[in-house]
């Protein structure tokens, strides 16, 4: 199909990614806990346009780049580190009143996603492996097998983040009228946005 030896394995692994926890998932859930659906949906498609920026990158060969110069790899990889590790302590060590780490509009939801799947340079290493273990050499079709994977990707991340979104805001609502678990669900995931951020500097 378009090139790709098997459409459907591509699919389940695809799918099996995306459960996989990361930072991408607790940016929806959240994007969404904070500034609802509409939050939600602009943290998953802030996700879907980095990650579709870093797969034609590694099709175009980016990997290769990053892999004849080690020393921009590892500054990206250390910029997006950072800014993970920075979101993480700003919201383990928010105080009630405090204003949100991420703000209620929309925009900055898109923006906050976008950069956490940007500056992940490893993801477009991980792209550039992942892809050619699903490619028929003999049927190959160029740039229309690469577009029809990425387009699935796409459709994928995006009806994964919008069942995520729903059943983040359901529990939101519920949540609300508790704040003091609110607070506690916070801290937990700058915790984690910590730990994703050490995982990334420290991972060779």
């Amino acid at each position: 199909m378009f090139g790709i030896a098997d459409y459907g394995a591509f699919v389940t692994a695809i799918i099996l990614f995306l459960l996989i926890p990361g930072p991408g998932n607790l940016a929806i859930i959240t994007s969404t806990g904070k500034g609802g659906r509409a939050g939600g949906l602009a943290a998953s498609f802030g996700i879907i346009v980095g990650d579709q920026i870093l797969m034609w990158s590694a099709v175009a060969g980016v990997a290769a780049l990053l892999a004849a110069y080690p020393t921009a790899f590892h500054l990206v990889q250390w910029l997006g580190a950072a800014y993970l590790a920075w979101m993480g302590f700003k919201m383990l060590t928010a105080k009630p009143g405090d204003a949100p780490v991420l703000h209620i509009e929309p925009r900055h939801y898109f923006r906050q996603a976008f950069i956490i799947t940007l500056l992940n340079p490893k993801a477009i290493v991980f792209y550039m492996a992942f892809f050619p273990l699903f490619i028929d050499p003999a049927q190959h079709q160029g740039v229309l097998t690469f577009g029809v994977m990425a387009a699935t990707v796409a459709l994928l991340g995006f009806l994964y983040s919008l069942i995520a979104v729903l059943l983040t805001h359901h529990l939101a609502e519920r949540l609300r009228a508790s704040p003091g678990i609110g607070r506690m669900l916070e801290k937990i995931a700058g915790i984690f946005l910590i730990g994703f951020g050490l995982k990334l500097a420290l991972t060779k």
